[in-house]
């Protein structure tokens, strides 16, 4: 078979640091890659597609919608643009020039991570709030209601929560005051799969939209990711990326966009230049289904066999500890002590071929072998390789 990859002069790796967006993300299986080759044959409308695609979205969600984005990245511009625009096309024309109305997105200090600047993208102006206390060890206090009102003002758009196991506990106190304000709550959940009975949890506890990645553990293309929620949200969120070049006497909507809400028929907008394509919509869906079916304990059970097996293969000499999935709160991992953890990973990835372990931990001195990414027939080869790396 043409190896595509040689031809182009790039190498092939070894990717046993996780579902890593540098590395190309998730594997795709055979189903998922026969489906996107299908969608490629053929013209269908776009807008049309994102509705079927919100209806098997709806059903494994449990959202009123859902449209798919080009990531998790994509989703949280368009669900920023969506809170401040909702149907006004003139907001949706002005955009990322959002002074004149409400743009201010709350967002807890805990919660500030570099991909905050997906939020910037769409013209909002990010407003902290709360104490960095249990964030930093310093004290116990998470985010409180009284300071999620004291940061309301006429120019809220809405607030957005970067969700981990340790913070969704601190959801439902702030999706209880935003609702009393009518302001709409964003969930940031793009790496929160596995497990999946999160692809429900966050809308459960009453998030308005939710980000969800769909090249990482959903196993979709790599350009892919899920925005699900509130019907009104999704739709605003879908007009402003669709290809909106169209004659407003000939337009039919999908059924997701309020037509006679939008008062006429917004150009093109903000989210143009994340357009999902019909080969990453099909895709997605078919391994959104894949996810949805898949034994979580089996897959788990399955991968920490494998995990035993290349720590075994790696030698006595080398401590290493299998940290199950009940731990990483994702899938089990293999944690290897090293002295020069950076050292080693700088040695594996120059070598024939080269190899990624997760270097998340390295500066207390472990490398991490993540399987997500790992094809079996990898592993002998993986456990070679850091033998050598390790002289």
């Amino acid at each position: 078979m043409h190896d595509i990859y040689a031809a182009l002069g790039v190498k092939r790796r070894l990717n046993a640091a996780g579902t890593l967006t540098r590395l190309g993300g998730a594997l795709m299986e055979e189903e998922v890659i026969a489906a996107m080759a299908a969608a490629a044959r053929a013209s269908v409308d776009i807008g049309e597609l994102q509705a079927a695609a919100s209806r098997t979205i709806s059903k494994i969600t449990g959202a009123e919608a859902g449209i798919v984005t080009t990531g998790a990245a994509a989703a949280l511009t368009l669900a920023a643009a969506a809170a401040m625009t909702r149907w006004d096309i003139a907001r949706m024309a002005a955009l990322p020039n959002a002074d004149a109305f409400p743009n201010e997105i709350l967002l807890p200090r805990t919660h500030y991570t570099g991909y905050a600047h997906a939020l910037r993208a769409s013209g909002a102006r990010l407003v902290d709030l709360g104490h960095n206390d249990r964030g930093t060890g310093a004290g116990v206090r998470g985010i409180e209601a009284w300071e999620i009102e004291a940061a309301f003002t006429p120019r809220t758009a809405a607030f957005a929560f970067s969700a981990n196991p340790a913070n969704a506990a601190d959801l439902p106190t702030v999706v209880s005051v935003c609702r009393k304000h009518k302001i709409p709550v964003i969930v940031d959940a793009a790496a929160q799969l596995p497990p999946k009975a999160n692809l429900r949890k966050f809308l459960e506890l009453g998030a308005d939209l939710v980000a969800f990645s769909g090249g990482k553990a959903i196993g979709g293309p790599q350009a892919s990711g899920i925005l699900a929620g509130r019907r009104d949200l999704v739709g605003a969120a879908l007009v402003q990326q669709l290809d909106m070049d169209v004659s407003p006497e000939t337009w039919s909507p999908p059924e997701l966009i309020d037509r006679q809400a939008m008062k006429g028929v917004p150009h093109h907008g903000l989210g143009r230049g994340f357009k999902a394509g019909k080969e990453e919509i099909v895709g997605l869906l078919v391994a959104l289904e894949r996810f949805a079916a898949a034994d979580d304990q089996a897959s788990n059970a399955a991968l920490e066999r494998r995990l035993q097996h290349i720590a075994k293969e790696i030698g006595e000499g080398v401590s290493t500890r299998i940290v199950p999935a009940s731990e990483t709160g994702k899938v089990p991992q293999l944690y290897v002590a090293l002295k020069e953890p950076l050292e080693v990973s700088r040695r594996l990835q120059a070598g024939d071929p080269p190899v990624h372990l997760s270097e998340r931990l390295a500066s207390q001195g472990w490398l991490i072998i993540d399987p997500q990414a790992l094809r079996a027939e990898d592993d002998a080869a993986l456990a070679r390789a850091l033998r050598r790396a390790l002289g």
